[in-house]
Formats: structure tokens, C-alpha cells, sequence
């Protein structure tokens, strides 16, 4: 009961909302070793109206929930040697992000391979049987996988991967396609997510059905954005 009521709550909070994505891993220019500044990206997004926020890592989760209680999907990025897939990949990383009270944990649910030699239904079966009451997202990259995702049990599904695998379309910009076919056929919430680069392509993202979308780099990037702009900029300049 509880999962359906946690579950519940949180679809209703954002239906047809932008969730903000406000993460930084080590490398990029807003990843401080010291400590967490994301909390002020978040700050921002609360302030802006964001339902919910989309974050990685296990010090990012907390931080972000303290700063502005709202919902957080919690991830974690990391690559392990044999591992494909580098989101929340093994069941520590799962235990790292209930321990840290995410209030739902997104996970690589990609057909990639995976080092441990199990499949992906397996790992999503392991982790159903030790955390039933979790909300589970399931981040894909093909209509395929979003179907088997939804199969084996997951509560969302993301479009986040779309783009980022071998196997999937290489687009400028959002998968509108798999958002469409998703939001059509599966029967649980979608959420669009993936190079929604400006507030024109979000409208559009949310008007083929799904749920709710994610938006991260067109927002919370710094470099990203930037480097949208530079690239505008010389692109124009070869062209004169």
C-alpha cells in the first residue's frame, strides 16, 4: 500500500511538469571534490516551479532533498570495468540510493552488456525482490527496451538513453518518435528525456503524450549552454 500511495503522489505531482536534472560528475566545471553546490542549481529549479529533480550521486541526493523537499530521482553514474551501462549499474549502487531516501531510483535498463553476466531483467527482478516498495525508473534507449522494462516490473520509464547507445538514433535533438510510440503503448507513465535543448522542443516533447518530461543541460550545463552558443556563433562566422 504504501508504494502505491509514495507512487501515486509522485505521478500526480508531475504530471505534464518539467522535472529539472541538475547533476554534476567529477570533471565538469560545477563538481566540486570538496562538497555539493548542486543544491544551488536545485534552488534555483524549486524556484522556478520544478516538481521534482532529477540528480546523480549519493551526496547530491541528500543535499538536494534538504535544500528544497522536493521528490528526487536519484542515480548514480559510474563505470565499471564489464559494465556497458554506467547508470545505478549494480545492486550497491541501488542500496546507496535507498539508504540516501531517493524517492525513486533510476537505473540503466538497457539490453547492453552487463559485467556481472546477468541480464537486465535479472538485475531488475534482484532488486524487486530485496526493495518491493521502490519506485523504479528505467532508463532506455529503444522502444524495445522501454516495452521490456515495463514488463519486468519497473513503474517509469525514461527516454534518457535514446541517442547514447550504438544501436539507437543519433538526433540533434528529443526522440519525439519514442516518446510517441512509448506513451502510446505502454501502461505505465512515460518520461521524456534527451537533448530537450530549448522551451520550444519542451512544449513539443509533452505534446506527444508522455507524462512528464526531463530537462537538464539546456539548464543547469553552464559549459553545455555555452558551448551551444560558441558553436552558433562560429558555425554563422564560417558561413559568411
Amino acid at each position: 500500500m504504501k508504494k502505491s500511495r509514495d507512487l501515486r503522489d509522485f505521478l500526480e505531482r508531475i504530471h505534464g511538469k518539467m522535472i529539472i536534472s541538475c547533476q554534476a560528475v567529477p570533471g565538469e566545471p560545477l563538481y566540486v571534490e570538496e562538497k555539493s553546490v548542486m543544491y544551488l542549481m536545485a534552488r534555483a529549479a524549486a524556484r522556478a516551479g520544478a516538481p521534482a529533480i532529477r540528480t546523480s550521486g549519493i551526496r547530491d541526493v541528500v543535499a538536494i532533498r534538504e535544500e528544497t523537499g522536493l521528490p528526487v530521482i536519484g542515480l548514480v553514474k559510474i563505470q565499471y570495468e564489464g559494465y556497458e551501462g554506467y547508470i545505478t549499474p549494480t545492486m550497491k549502487e541501488v542500496d546507496d540510493l535507498v539508504e540516501a531516501g531517493s524517492d525513486v531510483v533510476a537505473l540503466d535498463c538497457t539490453m547492453r552488456r552487463r559485467g556481472d553476466g546477468r541480464t537486465v531483467n535479472e538485475f531488475i527482478a534482484d532488486i524487486r525482490r530485496k526493495y518491493p516498495d521502490i519506485i523504479l525508473m528505467a532508463d532506455i534507449s529503444t522502444y524495445e527496451e522501454g516495452i521490456n522494462a515495463w514488463k519486468c516490473g519497473v513503474d517509469i520509464l525514461g527516454t534518457t538513453m535514446s541517442g547514447y547507445t550504438s544501436y539507437s538514433p543519433r538526433l540533434d535533438g528529443p526522440d519525439y518518435e519514442l516518446m510517441r510510440r512509448l506513451a502510446a503503448d505502454a501502461e505505465i507513465p512515460v518520461i521524456g528525456e534527451g537533448r530537450i535543448h530549448d522551451p520550444s522542443q519542451a512544449v513539443e516533447a509533452l505534446g506527444t503524450g508522455v507524462w512528464a518530461i526531463v530537462v537538464g543541460g539546456a539548464i543547469t550545463r553552464p559549459l553545455e549552454i555555452a558551448n551551444r552558443f560558441m558553436d552558433a556563433i562560429r558555425t554563422a562566422g564560417e558561413q559568411k
